[in-house]
């Protein structure tokens, strides 16, 4: 095989789809009406697709993180492309949101030119993971979140929300089952595992309430079934959470207190210091380089 040959495979098949980014890949909202529905405020959907894009994206961070950090090859293949799948949901959010605001920003710009304090995403992302245990208890409790938001999102009156949303079931409903599988073999495995996937649950409870705490412009898009409440999912997720524990031979936290810094959540733009240390590594190239390309 010669030299251009190799490269040339990576594209030489019927299903391009199923590259994620680079040549073959088929754009999820081609052929999608992208005007902004009647009566829906257009800096509130702008402001819904950047949160749930910020979620998608700062997770996405995190997980790259873990690439070379995993416990066998094949975890990191995984972790990477279920970072992959974030950021691409990432993507397509911020890019949703830059064109329904019209202020000439762009995907890039709201990605990398917004400080801590201009970021909305929820502060269970921003966490950084003691280990690997730490790891899969927070990404079983984000995707089953996800899941159950993006799955009432597939029928929201914008439709690019929504085509967004029918891509994102299917890939954030393998982030929750590889999560939920190493939370199992982890809980039920030996004393140790068994130990360290314990003290992961309980580090991670009490950042589980803040995700279904709804904000303003969540309640406002809500009765127009733009957005979705994320207060009416949440016995799902405890559903699904009390199964895999249960399953793990894990035990929830009798009682929870419930992390929380003044002045409101990490969608009133409220964070951790983490935050800030994840943007100075993810726009530090944009920033350091303003109006290059790539």
């Amino acid at each position: 095989m010669s030299f251009d040959a190799a490269y040339e495979a990576l594209t030489d098949h019927d299903d391009d789809a199923r590259w994620a980014y680079g040549t073959g890949f088929a754009d999820p909202l081609a052929g999608v009406d992208t005007a902004v529905p009647q009566d829906v405020d257009r800096g509130d959907l702008s402001a819904y697709c950047v949160a749930l894009g910020d979620d998608a994206l700062i997770m996405s961070h995190r997980l790259q993180q873990w690439v070379t950090r995993a416990p066998e090859l094949e975890d990191e293949l995984a972790l990477a492309n279920i970072a992959l799948d974030l950021l691409g949901q990432a993507r397509l959010l911020l890019t949703r949101a830059a064109e329904v605001e019209d202020a000439g920003r762009d995907e890039d710009a709201l990605a990398y030119l917004r400080d801590a304090t201009g970021f909305r995403n929820v502060r269970l992302v921003e966490r950084a993971d003691a280990d690997f245990a730490h790891l899969v208890a927070r990404l079983l409790v984000f995707s089953a979140w996800r899941l159950a938001l993006l799955d009432r999102l597939t029928t929201s009156t914008d439709p690019v929300l929504a085509a967004i949303a029918a891509k994102g079931v299917k890939e954030v409903t393998y982030h929750r089952d590889y999560a939920a599988q190493w939370v199992v073999r982890l809980g039920d495995g030996t004393d140790l595992s068994h130990d360290r996937m314990q003290a992961a649950v309980d580090a991670v409870t009490p950042l589980v309430g803040e995700l279904f705490v709804p904000d303003r412009v969540e309640l406002r898009l809500a009765p127009a079934a733009v957005a979705v409440d994320p207060s009416t999912v949440r016995s799902e997720f405890d559903a699904v959470w009390a199964q895999v524990l249960q399953a793990a031979t894990l035990q929830p936290l009798a009682a929870v207190a419930e992390e929380s810094a003044p002045g409101g959540t990490g969608r009133d733009g409220v964070h951790t210091p983490a935050l800030t240390e994840i943007l100075a590594e993810l726009q530090g190239v944009a920033r350091s380089l303003p109006g290059s390309v790539w």
